[in-house]
């Protein structure tokens, strides 16, 4: 991979801000200097980062509508009305159903879970979903991690009698829908401090002011925060502010006292016993519980996270890891033939974007393959497929560019869209892919950083080998969780050489398990290098190299260091430091 290397290295003023907050919190220079670069200046707001308190949450009725929302609820409730929690298929959504379901039911029973069938109904709130309410005498729907756009079919539920309360965290439009209560801090006319709640997130607050109302102590929520921190990871938000929060406490409960349903998920996933991390969900956990919606419906993964029972939790959890090998399968076969298209495009290398078409595409899947799209080829991707007689698509993008702004700049060719700044979902007419196609492709090229179209590793610190010490190592694991606006840091050491028993490992020799010296210690460290073996016999000429590269705990040997390489940079090759 041809990484560009960037390191801004600190001004003189932040260098002076680092060395005091060193002294002040104790924790090691480097660390320190990665704080302030974060905009971790002080004591006191390094204590908030390295311990986040519950009891440091904002007020849920700051949201707007709150108080509209949680008066309609204990209304609902004292009038015995059936209530429908409805919430999109993903994980984000389904994680939201469960965990307005599980806190509701334990005070009231007249309740359901609905979750709209991704082939048949589409994203969001459906006339299809709005019948079933009304055919089951619901009087209440709870619609989570989706609604916000749904003008015509909350009003069509309106017309029956049916009110909603939108819990959602996509951006809306200038006109909202006729919902009782609408909890979105994206709202123009928002009053709530954070912006990025996810939503889970959303339907969180909404139970957190609903038991403020009712006088339940804050700790019947704690059991919910595993399924909080599921959401936060999958749906890719920022990782600071409240959110860090709800992910530092929800991975608490989740490695410690985790519901049952989340249990069964992990026990076939492998990882029962490991200190879960966001990236186990990101890649092991999170993916099983999308599989659902994807390959069937997402309510089955709604009642394996309900589910009170572990053995059937269990069962539960095998069938969608059967789905998830299913969805494995196509995303595979997809991907290959997404990207044989994109490889095969007209001067690909001077595309600011990326947008392709294929009928017969799983709409199940598209999502993932455009998520693949932009990690290959380092530009937003938008990949379309037909669903009946209407080119549905999802998009992704790159770090620092907002895709909801591209797909909206074309919103006259859209019969729907909706979504955020890294992921998107869009839906038109035949005719107009080829319109939208170029116009996506304009407005990518003229609003795009054109470094942000090419692989850049963003190096936090230059440091010696001395530098990872016991106590570095411990400071830098309270910087976690990881994610956006809060990425693992990465570091670079200069002028490291082979000990001399660095070796290809790997079914297919494609990695190289290493063994380095640097110039400032002694010390041996480990590291390993995934996909990079074409370096191996530059490594095993003793010259010296630079790498970039994580700290990681070996999992096969607890407190014991290893170095994740990133990059590998020979000094044959032009630097960029």
């Amino acid at each position: 991979m041809n990484y560009r290397w960037n390191y801004e290295p600190p001004t003189t003023e932040n260098v002076a801000c680092a060395e005091a907050l060193a002294e002040e919190v104790r924790v090691s220079p480097a660390i320190a200097q990665m704080l302030v670069e974060r905009g971790i200046r002080t004591a006191e707001q390094a204590r908030k980062y390295f311990h986040p308190q519950l009891l440091e949450l904002h007020d849920p009725y700051l949201m707007k509508d709150m108080d509209r929302a949680v008066e309609r609820l204990n209304e609902a409730m004292g009038q015995r009305e059936r209530i429908m929690i409805y919430g999109d298929y993903d994980v984000d959504g389904c994680t939201a159903v469960a965990l307005v379901y599980r806190f509701i039911t334990q005070f009231y029973s007249n309740v359901e879970c609905y979750i709209p069938d991704r082939s048949e109904e589409g994203y969001g709130v459906s006339i299809q979903g709005v019948d079933y309410a009304e055919s089951q005498g619901v009087k209440l729907v709870i619609v989570l991690d989706c609604g916000i756009k749904a003008i015509d079919e909350i009003q069509y539920a309106k017309d029956k009698g049916i009110d909603f309360i939108i819990c959602d965290h996509h951006v809306p439009d200038e006109v909202l829908p006729p919902a009782v209560a609408i909890l979105n801090a994206k709202r123009v006319d928002n009053t709530y401090p954070y912006l990025d709640l996810s939503g889970c997130g959303v339907g969180f607050k909404f139970m957190q002011a609903f038991a403020i109302s009712n006088g339940f102590p804050f700790s019947r929520l704690i059991p919910l925060l595993d399924l909080c921190a599921i959401s936060i990871a999958s749906d890719i938000v920022p990782i600071m502010g409240e959110n860090r929060i709800l992910a530092y406490h929800g991975l608490k409960q989740l490695n410690n006292n985790a519901s049952v349903g989340v249990k069964a998920v992990v026990e076939v996933c492998g990882l029962a016993g490991k200190d879960l991390t966001m990236s186990d969900i990101i890649f092991k956990i999170g993916p099983r519980i999308n599989a659902s919606g994807r390959i069937q419906n997402g309510k089955e993964s709604v009642d394996l996270l309900v589910e009170r029972d572990y053995e059937k939790a269990l069962k539960m959890a095998k069938t969608i890891n059967h789905y998830n090998e299913e969805r494995k399968e196509l995303d595979k076969r997809m991907t290959e033939e997404a990207s044989q298209v994109v490889s095969k495009l007209p001067q690909i290398e001077d595309k600011s974007a990326i947008v392709i078409y294929n009928a017969d595409w799983h709409k199940g899947v598209i999502g993932i393959v455009a998520s693949r799209l932009t990690e290959e080829f380092f530009r937003p991707a938008v990949v379309l497929t037909l669903d009946g007689d209407i080119v549905t698509g999802s998009a992704r993008s790159v770090s620092g560019f907002d895709v909801y702004r591209a797909i909206q700049s074309c919103e006259d060719l859209l019969d729907n869209f909706g979504g955020h700044t890294y992921a998107a979902g869009l839906s038109m007419k035949v005719e107009h892919v080829e319109e939208f196609s170029r116009r996506f492709e304009e407005y990518v090229h003229e609003n795009i950083d054109p470094e942000k179209t090419r692989p850049n590793l963003d190096i936090d610190a230059l440091i010696n080998f001395k530098d990872i010490t016991p106590k570095f190592f411990s400071d830098l694991k309270r910087m976690r969780p990881y994610g956006p606006d809060n990425p693992k840091p990465l570091f670079c050491t200069k002028n490291v050489y082979d000990y001399g028993t660095s070796k290809v490992v790997g079914r297919q020799q494609e990695h190289i398990k290493l063994e380095l010296v640097d110039t400032m210690s002694s010390h041996v460290m480990n590291g390993i290098a995934f996909g990079q073996s074409s370096e191996a016999r530059y490594i095993k000429t003793k010259q010296a190299f630079d790498i970039v590269y994580s700290v990681e705990e070996n999992s096969r040997k607890r407190n014991e260091v290893q170095l994740q390489i990133e990059d590998i940079r020979t000094h044959s090759e032009e630097p960029d430091l």
